[in-house]
């Protein structure tokens, strides 16, 4: 009885937006899938707080008379972003999704953020290949958000993790296992 009320009460505490610290936990390990994601919702899970915020700084969140502030995400978004079998030409579901992450990327709030585009591969096939593989796909999202939306490139530093990072270890073929995960840094990459 006591568990049902916990469930019940963390559920209502999600629907009405409030952020825990399980919800918050839970929100990084989930990967999205092209239909979850917003842009407002990336905003929010990729801003970071200003590194000297004093108060009255750019990125002062407004918040309404007797609301709290909405807490700072995680400053990380695994993102589903499908590609072609075997290869690093993106779907067009993908592309759609890194339009809206491009428009997350050009918000006020997300200005002065630089990122790590984090490929990911499953365990199929062989570890060398998958690298390769993951690395072709993150700078192929990287591309994409230069070429198509014009984002500076100096913001985006793609990287190529292999399968040495599942999401989901029982299963090998996992969907979740395949994504691109956008990391959120202070420090613009090197050239």
């Amino acid at each position: 009885m006591r568990i049902c009320k916990t469930a019940a009460a963390c559920a209502l505490l999600l629907a009405l937006g409030g952020q825990s610290a399980f919800a918050q936990d839970t929100a990084k390990e989930k990967v999205l899938k092209p239909k979850e994601v917003t842009t407002e919702g990336l905003i929010d899970a990729l801003a970071l707080p200003e590194a000297n915020a004093s108060g009255a700084t750019r990125g002062f969140r407004p918040v309404a008379p007797g609301e709290k502030p909405k807490p700072y995400g995680p400053g990380k978004a695994n993102l589903l972003v499908t590609f072609v079998t075997g290869s690093t030409q993106l779907s067009a579901e993908a592309e759609a999704l890194l339009d809206k992450m491009a428009a997350a990327m050009q918000s006020d709030t997300l200005a002065g953020v630089a990122f790590r585009v984090q490929g990911h591969a499953d365990a199929r096939g062989d570890e060398a290949r998958n690298k390769e593989l993951s690395q072709g796909r993150a700078e192929a999202v990287v591309k994409y958000l230069v070429t198509k939306h014009g984002i500076l490139d100096a913001r985006l530093a793609a990287e190529g993790k292999g399968s040495a990072e599942p999401m989901n270890k029982q299963r090998v073929d996992a969907p979740e296992n395949r994504r691109v995960t956008f990391v959120s840094t202070r420090d613009l990459p090197k050239p």
